[in-house]
């Protein structure tokens, strides 16, 4: 942490992705000037200048960034982002030019730091576990990969003790951290165009839990294969932690916790098993650090969840709203098996925008069952994120929407969804996926409100 003191001026390059904007909040909290570059203005990035960061988004060279000096200005760049001037001019000028993952490396072995590793989960348990270290009152800094209803920011800080990060395994990123703990939620394919094979990202996942000195101290999801003596967690079956009993009563999902250090009924209102599973893990670590069973069933009934991991809204007139990041075959079965359980016989129609070509080719034909359980489908492009559509010669979605197996079955470009969505008659409506489709949430939302002040 040494190095990082002695910058005044941080510049983000790439500033408005989740993970480099909770970044830019931290150096900002701490006093330094915050400046960056994204291509396109967000709700974030918008947020972002709100709180008094400089942002442009023009891949220009400024007045500012020629006013910066080399010497006392550190450059964060994300991997996501591809050839700019801007960079090139900071690579030029003798500026340190660090990956976002390096630098939350640095930060992290400053505190005792608690990463929550996988390929599903890392938000709803990194941002659970912030919430209940604060409520339990731990001095923590939270960097999240989503934006927390409680704190209203992917980033929060009440001391800086312990440290709460997602450890992600994109690019390897995750084996730039010093976890002195870490929650492993799962370890399925993905990244492929990274990894290659789902036997190396399982060795990726690996190494890294080798991080974590004292195997104790690494909490991991049974059934996944372990060589080391660590505390193994499940909901509905035998572990050191586990949960069952569960049950849903008026909007509160309940459920009994047993641990080492002591067991408890807990209750809260976020839905679905997979994230009572989340939940086991992040009590079980707190438990293990002496936080108070009391205080931990108070302050999870205070959870309000993470914006977009099923984020839920119901209408007097019957109608459900579901907004979801789900962008993998796993997370769709999680949140669309949720809602089948919760809501049986309601008609569901399913919005979903694919993430990138190379996903969508190389786990099509898990996509296709994963829509398939829908009783409607509504297909958008794909959204390319990084890649270029001319590198994947026919993957689009009208490809991935002939293996879906379901009679009603459609696509539509993001723009025309809105009057598309109008024509289907449904009970709940689902808008899942990690592009740009969060901007379909307000006038849908919109939408349905009208609709069902009109029918009072």
């Amino acid at each position: 942490m040494e190095t990082l003191n002695t910058y005044k001026s941080f510049y983000f390059v790439g500033i408005g992705g989740i993970g480099m904007s909770a970044l830019a909040r931290y150096f900002h909290a701490s006093g330094r000037e915050v400046l960056g570059y994204d291509r396109t203005s967000t709700k974030l990035t918008r947020a972002l200048e709100q709180e008094g960061i400089s942002l442009t988004y023009q891949d220009e060279l400024s007045e500012k960034i020629h006013a910066l000096a080399p010497a006392d200005t550190l450059v964060v760049y994300t991997p996501a982002i591809k050839k700019l001037k801007i960079l090139d001019y900071f690579s030029a000028q003798g500026f340190t030019v660090l990956k976002r993952a390096k630098v939350l490396g640095m930060i992290t072995r400053q505190s005792q730091s608690i990463a929550v590793a996988g390929t599903h989960g890392k938000t709803t348990t990194s941002t659970l576990l912030g919430h209940l270290a604060t409520e339990v009152g731990l001095p923590i800094s939270c960097f999240l990969g989503g934006i927390s209803e409680n704190f209203k920011s992917n980033f929060h800080f009440t001391g800086d003790k312990y440290s709460v990060v997602e450890a992600d395994e994109y690019d390897r990123s995750f084996l730039n951290l010093s976890p002195d703990w870490a929650i492993l939620t799962s370890i399925d394919a993905d990244h492929l165009d990274i990894y290659g094979d789902a036997k190396t990202i399982e060795e990726g996942f690996y190494e890294f839990s080798s991080l974590v000195s004292n195997p104790r101290q690494l909490f991991v999801r049974k059934g996944i294969p372990m060589k080391r003596d660590v505390v193994y967690y499940a909901v509905n079956e035998q572990a050191e932690v586990y949960s069952d009993n569960l049950s849903i009563n008026e909007g509160w999902m309940s459920f009994s916790l047993h641990s080492p250090w002591g067991n408890g009924a807990f209750r809260w209102r976020i839905p679905g098993t997979h994230n009572v599973e989340n939940a086991t893990a992040a009590l079980g670590l707190l438990l293990s650090l002496g936080a108070p069973m009391e205080k931990l069933q108070k302050a999870l009934e205070n959870f309000k969840g993470i914006r977009r991991r099923y984020t839920m809204h119901s209408f007097s007139n019957g109608k459900i709203l579901v907004d979801d990041y789900a962008h993998h075959p796993t997370e769709l079965n999680a949140v669309i098996g949720s809602i089948k359980t919760f809501y049986p016989g309601k008609k569901l129609l399913v919005v979903f925008q694919p993430h990138l070509y190379s996903r969508t080719r190389d786990f099509a034909r898990d996509f296709a069952k994963s829509l398939g359980q829908a009783d409607q489908l509504l297909l958008l492009d794909i959204y390319p994120a990084r890649e270029i559509q001319e590198d994947y010669p026919g993957i689009t979605g009208e490809w991935l929407l002939e293996k879906v197996e379901l009679e009603n079955k459609h696509t539509t470009k993001l723009e025309h969804a809105l009057e598309s969505i109008k024509n289907y008659g449904f009970d709940i409506l689902l808008l899942a996926g990690a592009g740009d489709i969060d901007t379909l949430y307000d006038p849908v939302y919109q939408w349905l409100d009208q609709e069902n002040r009109s029918t009072e």
